[in-house]
């Protein structure tokens, strides 16, 4: 059965929905939690900090996450503006699982992390079971957060932002600034494989290409609410000549 995908406006409204949703949660992380940076700190400290506002830094993980899912049916609708192709089936399924890794990476935030946080931080819990939380949520973070949140996240999003031009660009004209801000957004997300492997300045290059990224998305969306990725109208045909009596 064919999954329905979303027309063009509100196609566009979640382009735009979507950068901003994901802005207000990680500028609340920022505030809130300190994120990313407190991720570098040892696993007890960043529980610590967790626990200290549990609700509040659960929810904005949980709406970052919602962000990231919305990814989802912007693939199918920006590959529905494109037109059936290869590339446009190529971008929805990317598109697809770039959501898909983005949010298991984020859900365990606000589903497991608290009660790590608090048998962590439970004085009256045995130095083993602290102990245990704080390796499980190494583990946690290593696997769900920078293999497959984080690596994927990026591969995928870069790969689904370069596939969705290339199947616009095969029916319509675009922008060429557009297209050179997607794809220069897309390379510098890209740099984000090189974090662990401790290059330098990778990732200030990550941040800055999802800076650019959620600004291209929401001039995607306002283009596509506007309708300017509609297809033109077929030019009219000959006019039939009558025939000879």
């Amino acid at each position: 059965m064919a999954i329905a995908s979303p027309g063009p406006r509100l196609t566009g409204a979640l382009l735009i929905s979507s950068a901003v949703v994901v802005t207000v949660a990680f500028a609340g992380l920022g505030s809130a939690f300190d994120y990313p940076d407190v991720l570098g700190e040892p696993a007890g400290q960043v529980l610590a900090e967790f626990s200290a506002q549990p609700w509040l830094v659960g929810s904005l993980f949980a709406l970052l996450a919602l962000g990231a899912a919305m990814l989802a049916p912007i693939a199918l609708g920006t590959a529905r503006l494109a037109g059936p192709s290869r590339w446009s089936a190529a971008a929805a399924a990317t598109g697809i699982a770039a959501a898909l890794v983005q949010l298991v990476g984020l859900a365990r935030w606000p589903l497991l992390v608290p009660s790590l946080a608090a048998t962590a931080n439970d004085q009256g819990a045995s130095v083993a079971d602290r102990t245990s939380a704080a390796e499980t949520f190494t583990w946690l973070n290593t696997v769900l957060g920078q293999g497959l949140g984080e690596t994927c996240g990026y591969l995928l999003t870069a790969a689904w932002t370069v596939l969705i031009l290339v199947a616009l660009r095969r029916r319509l004209a675009l922008p060429r600034v557009f297209a050179a801000v997607g794809l220069v957004s897309a390379v510098l997300i890209l740099a984000g494989l090189l974090v662990p492997l401790g290059v330098p300045g990778a990732d200030a290059t990550n941040f800055a290409g999802f800076l650019l990224w959620s600004a291209w998305i929401v001039w995607f969306g306002v283009l596509v609410w506007r309708g300017v990725f509609r297809a033109p109208a077929p030019a009219p045909g000959p006019t039939a000549q009558p025939l000879p009596a």
